[in-house]
């Protein structure tokens, strides 16, 4: 099969938007922000569309000549805008599920990175095509021009292994997760310096916050999110 990577467009929306939407049913992250598994397809599957679609007007989407995998990256040179813009549009789609949708967008962008940087928000492999390589060909495009500019970037990952796994093998390293409330996974904060030939990596001053918890009683349409520290860990 045709794997080359290429930027993605408006007619790649729908396979696109089913290949976001698998992964994310597949994940822990999906039973959280729906709770009632019979709704939760439909629900997550419309998520995705909205995904795709900001991610096409606002961002940068690459994917394979065959759609086995897609990347939904942002530039972020400040940090990004809060939750509350995404609000409309999560109503508008999700109905009474957006709530918790638009929590997790607080919750993310309440510990996102201050210093310039490009944020993976999503990104997505075919499961017969993730023993092939296609997410490493993926995200190296973008990793090229990120090191060309001297630009580091960051993702999240929703998984008990933070240091196995797609981003850990293409040089991310894990900071410490943000805790989701109430009773919600471990969103581990993932963090990759851009390479510098001939120079060994650096491992300070990434720009990330320390470590946080949400509180309980966070709440993502009334001004900033409240947060309190967690222990520092030994």
């Amino acid at each position: 099969m045709n794997s080359g990577v290429r930027r993605a467009t408006d007619d790649d929306a729908e396979g696109l938007s089913a290949l976001v939407a698998d992964a994310l049913l597949t994940s822990r992250l999906s039973a959280w922000l729906v709770s009632d598994p019979i709704e939760r397809p439909r629900v997550v599957r419309r998520y995705a569309q909205l995904v795709v679609a900001q991610g096409l007007a606002h961002g940068i989407i690459d994917t394979t000549d065959d759609l086995a995998g897609v990347a939904v990256w942002y530039s972020r040179p400040v940090p990004p805008p809060p939750s509350a813009v995404w609000m409309y549009d999560l109503h508008r789609m999700l109905g009474v599920h957006a709530a918790r949708f638009g929590l997790l967008h607080a919750y993310v962008d309440a510990v996102h990175p201050y210093t310039a940087h490009h944020y993976l928000a999503h990104v997505a492999v075919t499961p017969g095509r993730r023993q092939t390589g296609v997410g490493a060909a993926l995200l190296a495009r973008h990793h090229r021009l990120l090191d060309a500019e001297q630009l580091p970037s960051y993702a999240e990952v929703s998984t008990d292994r933070p240091r196995e796994g797609l981003l850990a093998g293409l040089g991310y390293e894990p900071r410490s997760p943000i805790l989701l409330q109430p009773g919600g996974p471990a969103l581990w904060r993932m963090w990759r310096q851009p390479v510098r030939p001939g120079q060994p990596d650096e491992a300070g001053g990434d720009g990330l916050p320390r470590r946080v918890r949400v509180q309980r009683t966070a709440m993502p349409f009334r001004g900033a999110v409240r947060l309190a520290a967690a222990p520092r860990s030994p």
